[in-house]
């Protein structure tokens, strides 16, 4: 049976705040099918996983520079475990550029008819230009994709295409964001001063592409004072004074679900081809309302509509100013049910599981 190695060019467990480093720990940490980790030393290691350790000393800098070759570390650890005659599955997550020299590393080790290259890719567009990009999709054997919609935009972009497609939809831990009761709803409102009104909320890094800026100027075009509404910006630490907005700063990730449970409606204005948007699902289960830009993967996850309102054109203001005052205008709170293992942490490592059987059903 083929062995499966996860090559992550951050250690695992990681110490910081990430996406799928979060979603690989929840999935480590259960029942998974991971055999070995070839990562820099983490601070702590998983139980029941074979580690390959990149050890990054004066020696080895030495020689990547000499090489010219980046990856030297990770492919000597490599080296190591595939030096049997097994058969393994090959998990890289994002790294476009480590691709080219595994396949060379493999061919002159004579390996690569023994292993299976799957790639996870947490964008959206297609990376490489149309002919400019075949060699990666010849030399890998499967791109994981977070959307349908990421493939179909792969498949009409791409002359060829000769390789297997799986779709993983991003998970969150549904035991921490869901919904809570309208006593507890009111409870923390009146903790931040918010009782009696309309609470909406933005939450993302503070770059242009997430909208923040966009969505500011939407709001001077809102009545706030009339509609009793309020906006908390969450991420973003700006010396602004604009009616109805607090900037919140940075949330610690444990802290984030009571402000999603006291918010009646999120807002997520993506400016670009979002590759899912974890916020976006967090908020979901935690009862919000959403409105969202039609993006990249923003649809699918929204199941075009039937979860959220979407924006059609989100670079237009007034759909913006539209679409929130409607949202203002209703008298009954929006009550849309989500199941519980709809992009759950559990559904995703299941999902995982099942990509990776069916590897080894396909590699066997």
């Amino acid at each position: 049976m083929p062995k499966v190695i996860l090559i992550s060019q951050v250690p695992l467990p990681y110490s910081h705040i990430g996406s799928w480093t979060t979603l690989y720990h929840n999935y480590l940490s259960n029942n998974h099918s991971i055999d070995y980790i070839i990562c820099e030393k983490p601070e702590t290691l998983y139980n029941g996983i074979d580690y390959g350790l990149v050890v990054n000393n004066n020696l080895l800098k030495v020689q990547k520079k000499f090489f010219k070759n980046s990856y030297l570390g990770y492919f000597k650890a490599l080296e190591k475990i595939i030096e049997t005659n097994d058969k393994f599955i090959i998990q890289i997550i994002d790294n476009f550029g480590i691709v080219k020299p595994l396949l060379d590393f493999l061919n002159i080790k004579k390996k690569r008819n023994q292993c299976y290259l799957q790639f996870f890719y947490h964008g959206f567009p297609p990376f490489y230009e149309n002919f400019i990009g075949r060699w990666f999709f010849e030399g890998i054997d499967e791109m994981v994709l977070l959307t349908y919609d990421s493939y179909k935009t792969h498949k009409s972009y791409y002359t060829v295409l000769p390789i297997k497609f799986s779709v993983l939809h991003n998970g969150i831990d549904t035991s921490k964001f869901h919904k809570v009761s309208f006593e507890e709803k009111e409870n923390l409102r009146k903790q931040l001063g918010c009782a009696n009104k309309k609470v909406f909320i933005w939450c993302s890094q503070d770059r242009p592409k997430k909208g923040l800026d966009f969505i500011l100027d939407v709001w001077k075009r809102i009545n706030v004072q009339e509609k009793d509404a309020v906006l908390l910006v969450i991420g973003a630490d700006r010396d602004l004074n604009i009616d109805g907005v607090s900037f919140l700063g940075r949330i610690p990730n444990n802290d984030l679900p009571k402000y999603y449970q006291m918010a009646d409606c999120y807002l997520f204005p993506t400016l670009w081809h979002e590759g899912f948007g974890l916020s976006l699902i967090e908020a979901l289960h935690c009862g919000c309302y959403c409105i969202a830009s039609a993006n990249g993967g923003v649809p699918e996850v929204l199941q075009y509509g039937k979860l959220g309102k979407l924006i059609e054109n989100p670079n237009f203001i007034e759909d913006w100013v539209q679409a929130i005052e409607a949202f203002l205008d209703e008298k009954e709170t929006h009550n849309i049910l989500i199941p519980e293992n709809l992009y759950s942490a559990k559904s995703w490592n299941e999902g995982m599981n099942t990509i990776i059987e069916n590897a080894k059903k396909n590699f066997s």
